[in-house]
């Protein structure tokens, strides 16, 4: 029988140790909630090694390559009734001082069939967003991995005149043939790799040249190491990144901007506006360690990961909730980044 490995002989120190162990032992057989203990766990080792070096944990991992993050917002959609409320809350988030934000235009049941009504509402919902936010936002459009080939490419050369940042995961990643048929058939970047775990799951999507981007979380592909290694080999396949963040602002996103730091070919991270308020809940003091300027988040405070938790209000009864509509925001004139991926007619340029 194999042996089972434990946390303690070795120490906190020797975090790349413990995570090689662990890989070798569980991710083998792997499943989304062994993968998701293992990043908690490296995760954590990393803020004692950071802690116990009194310096932020990305000088650790090489230095930074950037001053700030860019970040896109995700969670400000859900419940929008009609395509008019959908318009408006894209509104009110770039008035929020965000730059970039995500949806699903999609209505109805998931499907991977879809009619000829369904996907005229779903552009008309891109439509409405674009003319909402004006020519200077970003907007990622996000399928949840559920639509048959045909209707990708179809709803996606459809899109097309609202220059969409990237269609996300039209296809699952289980089946890359056809999301590399869908890549090859539109001119949207396409994004795939949230429901992937370790490097070895991203290979073929190399291999198939399957995305224009990757979107690795985490707190689900092996902690801090594991993505910043993902990065790398994407990097040599000229593939860009922007980490998936359906996590608390609290550890999720601090280990997330730690590993992205060091990234040469980041892109964006995402940013769930409706976990403000309960991550700044459990965080010590009560309020969150960074915050949005022109879109971007500043370089991860503090040593290790940066944050502190209150445990006691991590508890059921704390009575932490998720919240709607996004919080203010600080603006400025200095900070620029580009659209990727520019065609003949659509040029860089400062948004």
């Amino acid at each position: 029988a194999a042996e089972r490995p434990t946390l303690t002989p070795s120490g906190p120190l020797t975090a790349r140790r413990r995570h090689l162990a662990y890989n070798d032992f569980g991710l083998k057989r792997g499943s989304m909630e062994l993968s998701c203990a293992t990043s908690a766990i490296e995760m954590a080792l990393w803020d004692i090694i950071g802690k116990a070096a009194a310096r932020p944990l990305y000088e650790l991992l090489g230095g930074a390559v950037r001053h700030s993050i860019p970040v896109y917002a995700n969670g400000w959609s859900k419940g929008s009734g009609s395509t008019e409320q959908l318009a408006e809350r894209a509104r009110a988030v770039v008035d929020s001082g965000l730059r970039a934000l995500k949806f699903d235009p999609f209505p109805g049941p998931w499907r991977a069939l879809v009619g000829r009504l369904a996907l005229d509402e779903a552009i008309a919902r891109v439509a409405a967003v674009r003319e909402a936010v004006g020519p200077d936002v970003e907007i990622m459009i996000e399928a949840h991995r559920r639509l048959a080939p045909m209707v990708a490419i179809a709803f996606a050369r459809r899109i097309e005149a609202y220059r969409p940042f990237w269609f996300e995961e039209p296809i699952s990643s289980r089946d890359l043939v056809s999301l590399a048929e869908v890549r090859a058939a539109v001119d949207v970047p396409v994004v795939t790799g949230e429901e992937l775990y370790g490097m070895a799951e991203f290979r073929d999507v190399f291999v198939h040249r399957a995305a224009d981007i990757v979107n690795p979380d985490v707190c689900a592909t092996g902690g801090i190491l594991e993505l910043r290694q993902i990065a790398a080999t994407a990097e040599s396949h000229h593939v860009a990144v922007a980490p998936h963040q359906y996590n608390s602002l609290t550890c999720g996103l601090a280990a997330t901007l730690h590993a992205a730091v060091g990234m040469p070919n980041l892109l964006i991270v995402e940013y769930f506006i409706n976990h403000e308020q309960p991550s700044a809940a459990i965080a010590t003091g009560g309020t969150l360690p960074w915050r949005i300027e022109d879109g971007a988040l500043a370089l991860p405070p503090g040593p290790g990961l940066g944050i502190e938790l209150e445990e006691s209000a991590l508890t059921p009864a704390s009575g932490a909730s998720v919240a709607a509509g996004p919080q203010p925001r600080t603006r400025s004139a200095d900070v620029a980044w580009e659209r990727p991926f520019a065609g003949p007619q659509d040029e860089p340029r400062p948004v």
